[in-house]
C-alpha cells in the first residue's frame, strides 16, 4: 500500500531529469519522474517514492508490473532466440497470431499482420485498405475512375507516423507536417449525415470524387477524452459501408485486449452495436509493456491483398514479443481479467461520483478506460496533485482526468485510489 505522503521532486529525479534534458528529444516535455522499478498496480520512482498507477503506461501493463508468469516467459525465450528475421517463423509467432484471430472471433481465414506499435498497426491497415480501394470500380483508371478515399472522424487519435498521423484529427499535431497522405478525408464524429455527404460525394466528372475505401475509427476516443461514439451511430456507419462496398476499420489500440471489459471493445454491445469489423487495429496491452502491435484482416479475400513484399517490418512478430503476448494473454485469461476490468471499472467510476467532491462533474467509459469529467478546466493541476499524493492519473483533456489502471487492479486499489481523489481540492486554478 502507498504510505499517505506529500513529496517534491528528489535530488535523484532532478540530477536524472537534467541530463534527460540534454541528450533526449524534446518531444515529450518534461517527465513527471523518472521511474526505477514496479510491482503489481505500484511503482516507484529513483528517490524510492511509491505511487498507485491508475494509468498502467497509458493502458500499456495489462497485467502491471513484473508479473511473475510474464517475466518467467519474457526471459526464457531471450535465452532461447530473441529475434530471428522475417526470412524465418518461430512458434511465439504463430501462436500468438492463431490467439489473436480467436479472440478477435474473425471468421475462418483471417490473417494477422505483426508491428511494433499502434502506429505500425494503423499504417498497415491504412496500406491494404488503399490495395483494396484500387478494386473498386469506380477507382479504376482504365475506366476514369478517381484514387479511392479513407474517411476519418474528428477528434479520432490513430498514431503520428506519417499515414497515421493523417487519419489523426488534432491540428496541433498536424498541421506542422502538411501536406500528408493525399486522400484521407475528416467528417464530424457523431453526425451520420455528415458521413452520408461524404459517401454521396463519389461520382465521375469534375467535381466527383473516388470511391470510399474504409472509414477508419475508435469505439472509444481516447484522447479526445475518453468520449464513446455511440452504438446507434457506429450501427449507421456499418450500414454506409455495407451499401457502398467499403471497409470498416476499428482502431482498438487503446480498448483492446480486455481493457473496456470485452477483449474487444467492438464485441461490446452498447459500443458497437453488435456490428463486425474488417480490420481491427491493435497495440498497448497485448503484450504487457513489450513493444508489440499489429492489424487483423477479417477473412480470406481481404487478407489476400497483402501479398510478399507489400508490407514489412524487421522486428515485426518477434519470438521476444510474441512470448510477452501469449504470457500476457495467459494471465489474463487465468486471472479472469476481462470481467476485474468490468468490476473494477464499475467500481471506480461510481465511486468517484460518490466521493462527493465537487470537482467531479460525471464519470464515462467502460471497463478500466475511464475518464472523470471536472467542474472547470483544472485537469493537469489535479493531475500533479493526485501524483504527488502518491497515485498517476492522466489529463486526457483541461477538463477531464482519464484513468487505465493494469487489468489487475483490485478492490482494495480502487479504494485507496477513491481516497486520494475524493481530498484534491476543487479550488486548484485552471491550465
Amino acid at each position: 500500500m502507498v504510505t499517505e505522503h506529500t513529496e517534491t521532486l528528489g535530488s535523484k529525479d532532478s540530477k536524472w531529469l537534467g541530463e534527460y534534458s540534454q541528450v533526449h528529444m524534446n518531444v515529450f516535455g518534461t517527465p513527471l519522474r523518472v521511474l526505477d522499478h514496479g510491482q503489481g498496480t505500484h511503482i516507484w520512482d529513483v528517490d524510492g517514492n511509491e505511487y498507485l498507477d491508475f494509468l498502467a503506461g497509458i493502458a500499456v501493463n495489462s497485467i502491471g508490473y513484473a508479473h511473475p508468469k510474464w517475466v518467467k516467459a519474457v526471459s526464457e525465450q531471450a535465452a532461447k532466440v530473441a529475434h530471428t528475421s522475417n526470412y524465418f517463423a518461430t512458434e511465439p509467432q504463430i501462436k500468438l497470431a492463431a490467439k489473436l484471430v480467436e479472440l478477435a472471433g474473425a471468421p475462418e481465414g483471417s490473417h494477422v499482420y505483426f508491428g511494433n506499435s499502434g502506429a505500425e498497426g494503423n499504417e498497415a491497415a491504412i496500406k491494404l485498405a488503399k490495395l483494396y480501394g484500387r478494386t473498386l470500380p469506380g477507382a479504376l483508371p482504365d475506366m476514369g475512375g478517381k484514387p479511392a478515399r479513407i474517411i476519418a472522424l474528428t477528434h479520432g487519435f490513430h498514431g503520428r507516423t506519417l499515414g497515421a498521423l493523417s487519419a489523426t484529427w488534432k491540428p496541433a499535431i498536424r498541421t506542422p507536417f502538411e501536406p500528408l497522405v493525399p486522400g484521407i478525408e475528416f467528417v464530424e464524429a457523431g453526425n451520420p449525415m455528415a458521413l452520408y455527404e461524404a459517401f454521396s460525394q463519389t461520382g465521375k466528372g469534375h467535381y466527383g470524387k473516388g470511391p470510399v475505401a474504409a472509414v477508419i475509427m475508435e469505439l472509444i476516443q481516447g484522447e479526445a477524452g475518453v468520449r464513446p461514439l455511440g452504438a446507434d451511430y457506429v450501427k449507421k456507419i456499418r450500414q454506409m459501408c455495407d451499401i457502398n462496398h467499403a471497409l470498416l476499420i476499428i482502431d482498438e489500440v487503446q480498448t483492446g485486449m480486455g481493457r473496456t471489459g470485452k477483449w474487444f471493445a467492438f464485441q461490446r454491445e452498447d459500443l458497437s452495436g453488435g456490428v463486425t469489423p474488417d480490420m481491427v487495429t491493435f497495440a498497448k496491452g497485448v503484450a504487457g509493456g513489450f513493444p508489440m502491435g499489429g492489424m487483423i484482416a477479417f477473412g480470406s479475400k481481404l487478407s489476400a491483398l497483402f501479398t510478399p513484399g507489400s508490407h514489412g517490418s524487421t522486428f515485426a512478430g518477434n519470438p521476444l514479443g510474441a512470448a510477452a503476448g501469449l504470457a500476457t494473454i495467459g494471465v489474463i485469461e487465468d486471472e479472469h481479467l476481462v470481467a476485474n476490468a468490468e468490476e473494477r471499472g464499475r467500481q471506480l467510476r461510481e465511486g468517484i461520483m460518490a466521493t462527493g467532491n465537487p470537482l467531479f462533474a460525471s464519470t464515462r467509459g467502460r471497463g478500466l478506460l475511464d475518464a472523470a469529467q471536472l467542474s472547470h478546466p483544472c485537469a493537469h493541476a489535479a493531475m500533479n496533485w493526485a501524483l504527488e499524493h502518491g497515485l498517476i492519473v492522466n489529463a486526457v483533456a483541461p477538463d477531464a482526468l482519464r484513468f487505465a489502471p493494469p487489468l489487475n487492479v483490485t478492490e482494495q486499489d480502487i479504494d485507496q485510489a477513491l481516497a486520494i481523489l475524493a481530498r484534491i481540492p476543487d479550488d486548484l486554478p485552471n491550465d
